[in-house]
């Protein structure tokens, strides 16, 4: 485990031959995940300066904006884990102090080396819950392993989501291409349902969602069910102009759901100024980013829950790992994927 500066921020990495991480200080964002044979980071890193979040302020920083996610994004880079809310706090909880995505992507993480990786550890004050991530190298893959403990002494439903974003110049308008094992998909905000990988739009025309658009400036966020029948779940990107294919592979148990979100250059407010590209794969308990009272009022979808349970006191733990090789071609399959491992 090595500290350096990267984006202008404290980082904790880790690295091998083949590949680097590099994890923020404070939000523990997944900053980095380097091909060194390529030079290629996917990770998303905004038009933005990035500053530390504890620098952060309504008053002293409002190129950020000036709502529950101008915290967050004042910091945010590449992978943000969401706990344990997924999307905006109610009024009545933004009043209150609490971002869009809740506490984890904007605290302070305290890092400790381990004999073959790193370990990250956050309490989440308002959430009473702490968060503990400890990251190993295997070649070219990243393991990563989670746990959630409840600080209090009542059960709480909660979310809990891997928001990986992927960001240009590795997202390329009308190039570069995911691939999942999804089944029913549905757009936040409608009621009609589509099979993955066919979406009709309502101008009457077909969209592939596998594909970036091609089109200069569009907004897009739509659920997907993982394939209920596969044990393991998994999303690749692929670029063709770097030739680097990234992904991400974990239980279907864990986390059934992947959100793609998708700005174009779409946002004009602060910070956005319709300058800004991010393609993200957020694979969760949860369908949709949105209030805790609405997911929990939604219950299901698909006859699958949108929230899990962490129980009293107790914990709950999840495994998976991200990966990124060359590749000539898009992987479609996890075993195309890994075999380029």
């Amino acid at each position: 485990m090595n500290e350096a500066l990267f984006q202008n921020r404290r980082v904790v990495q880790l690295e091998n031959d083949q590949i680097r991480v590099s994890v923020t200080v404070e939000g523990g964002h997944v900053a980095e995940i380097l091909d060194k044979a390529t030079g290629v980071n996917p990770m998303w890193l905004p038009p933005w300066p990035s500053i530390e979040i504890s620098n952060w302020s309504v008053e002293g920083c409002p190129e950020y904006g000036n709502d529950s996610e101008s915290k967050l994004l004042a910091g945010i880079l590449g992978h943000n884990l969401c706990v344990d809310m997924f999307g905006p706090p109610t009024d009545e909880e933004a009043a209150a102090g609490m971002v869009a995505h809740a506490e984890a992507g904007v605290v302070k993480w305290d890092y400790t080396a381990t004999a073959d990786g790193m370990t990250g550890r956050c309490v989440l004050p308002a959430s009473q819950i702490a968060c503990t991530r400890t990251l190993r190298l295997e070649g070219r893959r990243i393991r990563i392993q989670e746990t959630v403990e409840n600080l209090c002494a009542l059960d709480r439903p909660i979310a809990w989501t891997q928001h990986v974003t992927l960001g240009p110049p590795f997202v390329s308008n009308g190039k570069t291409i995911v691939n999942m094992p999804a089944t029913k998909s549905r757009g936040i905000g409608e009621t009609t349902d589509f099979e993955w990988p066919v979406r009709p739009m309502a101008d009457g025309t077909i969209r592939d969602p596998r594909v970036y658009p091609a089109a200069h400036s569009s907004s897009s966020f739509t659920t997907q069910l993982m394939d209920p029948a596969r044990e393991r779940s998994f999303f690749t990107a692929w670029s063709p102009e770097s030739k680097v294919a990234v992904g991400y592979v974990w239980q279907r148990a864990d986390f059934p759901w992947v959100g793609i979100w998708e700005e174009n250059r779409n946002r004009t407010h602060a910070p956005w100024l319709g300058r800004t590209q991010t393609w993200g794969m957020e694979f969760g308990v949860s369908p949709f980013p949105e209030t805790r009272r609405q997911m929990i009022e939604r219950g299901s979808m698909y006859g699958e829950a949108g929230y899990r349970w962490l129980p009293a006191m107790g914990s709950l733990s999840a495994e998976y790992y991200a990966a990124i090789a060359p590749a000539d071609a898009a992987p479609e399959t996890l075993d195309a994927f890994e075999a380029l491992l």
